[in-house]
């Protein structure tokens, strides 16, 4: 009886070691790849590290052409960044619902599905745009959402989709999913968080938790490699505010630049969808990320961004007073 309980404990444990192990990263097959904002950025990043990379030439509501894909490719690991977020902004979605769903709710939950046929392991960019602060986590009070926290945010489509997105996507074993917040990139491209909230005329002023891409996306791919599943609060640790954003643009990048406040209640009278504010608690983050990773809290992971973006807006030509119009504000008054 012994000898058979050893026998059953030791093919137990085999099974759970090739279900926890990671697969070498060996080819790399990546949606949103051709066309897409952090796509792009993952495809150049596989290939700085010597990965054998392929940006996804099919699309996700396609069931059919991304097994077929799958199957030809033969990826040891998949990453997802593809799916609607609107232009130029989520304010689309909500005029465009069924478009959103055919791509962020079909669309992914055929590529997790079919990665999870196949055994692949399948990294999904996501948000967490989900919620928002309430009584047990308050405005500044340092209490952030954590990955078991529900979803409590849907005054957008596009975050209502990603909210019960992200319940069905926990039920796949082979999945990555982080949430993303607010990303910003050291450059001044039309999907930066800087970018979007330096053109508008007013902005709130609330502390957010945000992602800077530079240090995240290699984060991602650590991860990854180390085989990490599950769902992860994708951000910076801490929080950063409108305002402070602004302030070190002003710093670095347009001394020239103002920019004037106003409230939430008055934000929604110029927007259709209402906008996720919260703070995301980054402790398993920290606990899981691989060693040898450096990740900053969002305050000097800012300035550091910022300071890059000086730098390579100097060598574009466009500093040190050559900004396109769109960027330059008339004297304050």
């Amino acid at each position: 009886f012994r000898f058979t309980f050893l026998i059953v404990d030791c093919l137990y444990n085999q099974i759970i070691s090739k279900m926890t192990e990671a697969t070498p990263m060996t080819k790399v097959l990546v949606f949103g790849g051709i066309t897409g904002w952090i796509g792009q950025m993952m495809v150049e990043l596989c290939k700085k590290e010597g990965l054998e990379v392929i940006a996804a030439s099919t699309r996700l509501q396609n069931r059919e052409a991304v097994a077929k894909e799958l199957d030809e490719v033969k990826p040891s690991h998949v990453l997802n960044s593809a799916g609607i977020t609107g232009r130029p902004n989520i304010d689309w979605c909500e005029d465009h619902k069924p478009e959103t769903i055919r791509t962020n709710v079909i669309g992914t939950l055929n590529l997790a599905d079919l990665c999870y046929e196949r055994g692949i392991h399948c990294t999904i960019y996501a948000t967490g745009c989900i919620f928002k602060y309430d009584d047990a986590h308050p405005l500044g009070s340092g209490i952030g959402f954590v990955e078991e926290s529900i979803p409590n945010f849907a005054e957008s489509f596009y975050s209502e989709t990603k909210g019960y997105m992200e319940q069905m996507l926990k039920c796949f074993p082979n999945c990555l999913i982080l949430r993303v917040r607010m990303p910003i990139s050291d450059d001044l491209f039309h999907r930066n968080f800087v970018t979007k909230i330096v053109k508008y005329e007013r902005v709130v002023n609330i502390p957010n938790s945000m992602t800077v891409l530079s240090e995240m996306l290699p984060a991602s791919l650590a991860m990854a490699k180390k085989g990490l599943k599950g769902v992860y609060n994708f951000t910076n640790p801490g929080v950063i505010s409108h305002n402070e954003v602004l302030d070190l643009y002003t710093k670095y990048i347009d001394p020239t630049y103002h920019y004037t406040n106003f409230t939430v209640e008055e934000q929604a009278k110029v927007i259709k969808a209402g906008r996720s504010n919260n703070e995301l608690d980054t402790t398993k983050l920290m606990a899981d990320m691989p060693e040898g990773v450096v990740i900053n809290d969002i305050k000097t992971a800012c300035d550091l961004c910022f300071q890059r973006m000086k730098k390579n807006l100097e060598e574009i030509g466009w500093l040190p007073d050559n900004l396109p119009k769109e960027f330059v504000r008339p004297p304050k008054e």
